[in-house]
């Protein structure tokens, strides 16, 4: 495991925000579920603010959920703060299919 997988599995376990970017854009996350894909480190975020190449960012919005491969992604800073979510959190995700950590409620 790479510090980015490790900053962000500690992040899931203490319920902390990241900020960064990711495909060019600004992002305020909180990570959800962490693991792999087809050999690849993704993460379950749900995005809180920043900006976003596919659609806009809005409190509170079951449509905020972002699924991002890790190479991709660039941390900047880890903080305490609020724990973002949206009322579907419970339903079935498609992003990680080998799971290491998750948030549980």
């Amino acid at each position: 495991m790479n510090d980015k997988y490790n900053i962000i599995r500690n992040a899931i376990k203490n319920k902390q925000q990241i900020f960064g970017t990711y495909m060019g854009r600004h992002r305020e996350l909180c990570p959800h579920v962490l693991g792999y894909t087809n050999g690849k480190a993704q993460a379950l975020f749900y995005q809180f603010g920043g900006e976003s190449n596919s659609k806009p960012i809005e409190t509170g919005s079951t449509k905020n959920w972002r699924c991002m491969e890790l190479d991709l992604l660039k941390i900047d800073k880890v903080q305490d703060g609020e724990w973002h979510k949206a009322n579907n959190h419970a339903l079935p995700q498609h992003c990680v299919q080998n799971i290491d950590i998750e948030v549980h409620f």
